[in-house]
This record gives structure tokens, sequence and C-alpha cells, in this order.
């Protein structure tokens, strides 16, 4: 039921008004008050109703929040003193798509064990559902003043960040990360800063491809910085003031040397590159690798000497504030970087890697990394079987993996010279294609 980032797939098929009802009636019976909140999509009104009706169902208290990012949901959980938060969002997927993801009063997303209590009461479908005098009240409130004020706090204060900076929303919900660099000294201007479920402007993912719009306008104007959000404001991915759109293991490596000190760790998912790991070890930092998935970067990021997780899709965790992945807390703190230093300077002190990566469509995904797996302990001597299976092969790694949400095994190869990074995808491919024949 749960995927790698909450319940997400085509409104009508995989995600109905059944599913968000059945969803409330199964959090209700662990919770007395949930914070409910949704991206722009059309079809978040009807999902958002639903679950509404379940939780008010089981006599579950219901703030609704509107429409507003994903880290503003998550971050009211504990602000209005709930029990957990729901948002109604596919995140960086297409519009046609939706979703509902848990999160606790941490912040930090429901965790395997919690998404397990869900799914089993979805499926055994037994509730005590209360009559018409015990149901539970919905009421409404605004949730992202206090999301902008804690933001503008994180800067260092109004006018700290004196800079000129292009926001691209990508038409959702991260409105509040505009208003946040405002207060705090910026001029900022917008593109598709419009909330608009279809996501006109740019498909929803805030990658180099979908954002040329704002590289050439930071490229070509007179701007210190570019950021761009995907439809929940979940993810944060920038651009420097010369136009470079920074790539999501470059942002790993910023932010994390930025956030930790000499003997402490930062948390990374298993396919982050070696160059990270480098930066940081010139630095005296360590890295822990997680399953992929930001739940699993949380999850890992609340060890006392964790000081900072985050994955190169743009999912970034500063456990000082929240355990969720908080895109206008990013652009907050890349913004506050870049006073300091332009972000197209401090590029040149981290490594780039060729990087090699290769999606193979099967039927039976989870049986053939099984398979790979099993190929993989025989054959090498350092392997990780957090998520897949990682090879550490000295000068570079590969690693394979089944997809979270669709039918492909996923390879991945990297090293520090090109033809080592080609032998790797190769000799991981091999392991694929074996397993898939049985051999």
């Amino acid at each position: 039921m749960f995927g790698t980032s909450g319940i997400r797939g085509p409104v009508g098929e995989e995600v109905t008004a059944e599913t968000a009802l059945y969803v409330g009636r199964a959090l209700g019976v662990e919770t007395d008050r949930v914070v409910v909140g949704r991206d722009p999509r059309a079809s978040g009104t009807v999902l958002a109703d639903a679950l509404a009706a379940g939780l008010r169902e089981l006599g579950t208290d219901v703030v609704d929040i509107g429409v507003a990012a994903t880290p503003t949901i998550a971050r009211n959980v504990g602000w209005l003193g709930a029990d957990a938060g729901v948002s109604v969002t596919a995140s960086h997927n297409p519009p046609e798509d939706n979703g509902l993801k848990l999160w606790q009063p941490s912040g930090q997303a429901y965790d395997a064990a919690g998404q397990d209590r869900i799914t089993d009461r979805v499926e055994a479908g037994e509730y005590e559902l209360r009559a018409w005098d015990g149901l539970g009240d919905r009421t409404s409130a605004d949730g992202s003043e206090r999301h902008v004020e804690a933001l503008v706090d994180a800067a260092g204060g109004a006018g700290s960040i004196a800079l000129d900076i292009a926001v691209d929303l990508g038409n959702g919900a991260g409105g509040v990360s505009v208003e946040a660099l405002i207060e705090a000294g910026s001029r900022v201007e917008t593109l598709n800063a419009q909330p608009d479920g279809r996501f006109p402007g740019r498909p929803s993912e805030p990658t180099a491809e979908n954002c040329t719009a704002l590289a050439t306008l930071v490229a070509e104007g007179e701007y210190d910085l570019g950021i761009a959000h995907d439809g929940d404001a979940d993810r944060m991915r920038a651009v420097a003031g010369d136009g470079t759109f920074l790539s999501g293991d470059a942002l790993l490596a910023l932010f994390a040397a930025d956030a930790a000190e000499s003997g402490e760790r930062v948390a990374v998912p298993v396919d982050t590159s070696l160059a990270v790991e480098d930066f940081l070890a010139d630095r005296g930092v360590d890295v822990t690798r997680t399953p992929v998935g930001d739940v699993h970067v949380a999850a890992a990021a609340t060890a006392p000497d964790v000081a900072f997780g985050g994955e190169p899709s743009g999912a970034w965790i500063w456990p000082d504030e929240t355990l969720c992945p908080d895109g206008p807390l990013a652009a907050i703190r890349i913004a506050t970087m870049a006073v300091d230093e332009p972000l197209e300077d401090r590029l040149s002190a981290i490594p780039s890697y060729p990087i090699r990566r290769a999606s193979i469509q099967v039927e039976r995904k989870s049986e053939i990394v099984a398979g790979v797996e099993s190929r993989v302990l025989d054959a090498y001597e350092s392997v990780e079987t957090l998520d897949g299976v990682r090879v550490d092969a000295g000068e570079g790694w590969f690693l394979i993996r089944a997809s979270g949400t669709q039918p492909l095994v996923r390879v991945t190869a990297e090293a520090r010279a090109e033809s080592r990074a080609d032998e790797l995808l190769s000799a991981a491919k091999t392991l694929v294609e074996e397993a898939i024949v049985g051999k």
C-alpha cells in the first residue's frame, strides 16, 4: 500500500476517495487530532474531504490548513499539538497522480512500523465508528504564517539575506519560500507562481531539464541565486549566480559541509556520489548510508551525531529544525550560504566523477534483485544490502535496486575514472540479465 514516499498513484485507479476514507479511519484509531493539507491538484479536495470524513467518523478532530507546502503541514503537527498530519499530495509526480503522506509530531514521516499499522487496519476493515454526537470536528487554520516566521528566524532575522533571487515555484504550494525570502531582505522575482495542479508552467519535478527557464533567467539577469521547488515544496534545487544548475550531489555536499562539524556524520542514500563522500572526508565528516527515500534518511538523522540528512533528488533535512524534508528551509539555507560566498565559487571545491545509470524493465523486480544479491555475495567482498545490492569496488561502486514505483530494476555505477565507470555499469547490467534468465 505504501511506497518509498507514502501512498501515491493515478487518481481513480490506485488512489481513490475510498482509499483516503479508509486511511482516515485507520489513522483515526490512534489519534485525537490530525492536521490535513494538500497541494494544488484538483483531485486533492476530494481526497482531503474523504480523509477528513474517515478521521471524524472515529471521533478525531481535523485541522484543515488547505493548500500548503508539505513541510508546512508536517511542521504544524507539532506546532498545533496534533497527533499526526497528512499531506494530500503526489509531490513531484504528474498531474494525474495524487497520494497521501503521513507525518508524526516530530516532523518525521510515518516509518515502516507506522505504515504497517495503517495498512493492517485498512485490510482488516474493522473500525468502531462513532454515533452522530461523537464525530470529530473539522476546523480551519493558517499554517503558513508560523512556517514563514521559523524560516526568517533560521535566516538570522529580517534583513539578513540581501540578495536578488529568482524563485520558480512550478505552480506548486511553495509560496512560503517567497514570503520568507522577502521578509529576510531579498528582492525576489517569481516564475510559475500561480498554484495550479495541472503544472502548466513546467513538469513538477525540479530537474535541470525542467528548470531551463530559471537557469536562463538567472544567467542573463542580475541575480545571485535561483531556487526551484516541486509541487508540494518538499524538494528544493538551486541555480548558481552564473546560471549553473547545481547537481543534487553538489548541493548535498554543500549543505552537509555547512551543517556538520568534524567528527559528526551526515545521512545519505545508497545512490549518493563518491564526490560527496570525498568532499566531506577532507573536512572530517563521515557518511552514513541509508535506503533510498526521505523516510529512511530522516530515521538516520535522529541519531545524536548526525547533523544533516539529504537526498540528491532534492530532499534536505536539518534535524535540529525538523525531521521533514523542508524545501523552503533549504531555500533559506542556500541563500544564507550565497550571502557569504557565491555558489559558483563554492562549486569549484567539489570533485566530479563519471556516473552511469540504466533502467531495465522487468515483471518481477523484487525476485530479480534477490537473484542478483546471491550472485553478488558470491563474487564480491564489499557488499551492502540496505536497499538492493551495493558493491564497493575500490575506485568505484555499483548499485542494483528495484524501483519503488515502477516495474524497473535501476542500475547505477560510479568511479573516479570514465573507463572504470563504464566497466562497473556493464558488470552490473550483466548481473541483472543473468538473474532474469535464471543463470
